[in-house]
This record gives structure tokens, sequence and C-alpha cells, in this order.
């Protein structure tokens, strides 16, 4: 589904993404770690509109969409969540939900004018939505709650959530799992699971917590000072020397990345 190739981001003399190439399958839930610093979320920047790359390009289903921006490719199916939540803190989780979909007919003066059943039947539609995204996520207890009041766990929630309001072909998932504690990085997990066997989603995450990865990604790719170190299996790619060296200092074998990186 995304084919990068020999892609490059530099910041003056830094290269932060220094030749990378990877490809991310249908329907699988890629992981993507590193040590801090090795390029992960530059690289997920690049691939969602936020930067336009140094060179190299990167293609969605075969089209390349070097350089679009996060609104071009949003409107292509192609996701993505922060490390840090973006919600808007002073609506419920409904209303955030039902902010995403784009060109609804209530935002034209024109419509709400002139057009107002148009605009009453895609609203009903849409809430309709959001109440199924809730529903699924199992948060219907926070439905009307204002989204600033919510937990970091339940906030990365309603962000999963909203990449359900539209038709998400891919979805780019920040460190879903920082700071959050064990039961709701649960939930998540189990979301995430659903959403790829059930909904067809394709998933690439990076994440520190490697259990969390190895119950959920297959491949997994490991990225070090711009590059790609080693992918493979969750299990391949931690006993990977390479790999242990980037982690550890060391590449002393029998070595192997701990539960947590």
């Amino acid at each position: 589904m995304i084919k990068v190739d020999n892609l490059h981001m530099h910041f003056g003399g830094i290269k932060a993404v220094n030749g990378t190439s990877i490809e991310i399958a249908k329907g699988s839930i890629t992981g993507l770690i590193g040590p801090n610093g090795a390029g992960k979320t530059t690289l997920f920047n690049v691939i969602a509109g936020h930067y336009k790359p140094t060179s190299g390009s990167v293609t969605l289903d075969g089209e390349d969409i070097t350089g679009l921006s996060p609104h071009e490719l949003f409107g292509k199916g192609l996701l993505r969540t922060f490390q840090i939540a973006h919600e808007f803190s002073t609506l419920t989780v409904r209303e955030n939900l039902m902010m995403v979909p784009g060109a609804q007919s209530g935002e034209t003066l024109w419509n709400a004018w002139f057009k107002s059943d148009e605009v009453r039947e895609q609203e009903i539609e849409i809430v309709r939505k959001a109440d199924e995204v809730i529903e699924f996520l199992e948060i219907s207890q926070v439905a009307d709650e204002l989204a600033g009041n919510l937990s970091g766990g339940q906030k990365k929630l309603l962000e999963l959530g909203r990449t359900m309001m539209v038709d998400a072909k891919i979805v780019f998932l920040d460190e879903v799992g920082a700071g959050v504690n064990r039961t709701l990085l649960n939930t998540i997990g189990d979301a995430i699971l659903r959403l790829n066997q059930e909904r067809g989603y394709t998933f690439c995450m990076i994440e520190h917590d490697m259990d969390f990865i190895g119950r959920l990604c297959d491949p997994v790719v490991c990225m070090a000072e711009g590059q790609v170190l080693a992918q493979g299996t969750v299990e391949e790619v931690k006993n990977n020397e390479a790999v242990i060296e980037a982690y550890l200092g060391t590449g002393l074998k029998n070595k192997t990345v701990g539960a947590k990186t």
C-alpha cells in the first residue's frame, strides 16, 4: 500500500532521514521501532505531508503522493495520530468525532439558510456514525464529557476514533501507548486489532513498548540514524545484532532488546 523509496529529509546538516526505503503491505500492522533520534517521527511527518522531503518518493497504492499536504492525503484515506493527542478540549467526545468528516453541508451559509433539511439529514447521519464509533471503542460513559477532561489513554482512544469517522485506508499511529496505563493500553490494542481484522484497516505504528509491538505487529522495522537497520518478525528484530548494538551499545551475543526499549 505504501512504498517509501530512498527517502531523505535533511535539516541543514542534520540528516534526520537518510536514504530510507520501506514498504507497508495492505492489511498489515507494521511496527516501527528504534532508539530516540532514529528518524521515526520525521519519517511519519514526511509520509503524512507535514514535511516535503529533500529527495526520494512516497507512493500510496501506486500513486505518487510525495509532498502532498495533509488535507490532500486525508482525502486519499491516509491519516495519522500524534504522540500528544490533538483534541478539541472544549467540545464533547461526540462533538470531536462529528468534526472529522469533510465537506459538511452546514459549513456554508447558503446551505444553512436554504438547504436546512439536507444539513439536518447529514448531521443525523454523522451523529449516528459518531455513536457507532463510541460504541465500538467502548467509551459510551464519556460520550458527553468534554474532551479536555479525559485521561491520556481516553484521549488516545478518541484520536483512534477520529480515524474511524472517514474511510481510512492507512493510519499512522505515533506512540499510541505513550503515557497510557496497562488497562487502557490493552483496550487500545484490542481496538486496533479489531479495526485491522474486521474492517481491513492498515496500520503503521511507532512504539517503544516491545510487548505491545509483539502483540500487534508483523512485520517490525527498526530504524537508527535515519536508516532502516533491520526488519522481520518481532523476535527476529529483537535478536538482531545490529539492533542490540543500536539500543544497548553492544553487540555481545545472547543479549536481547528488553521488554521496553
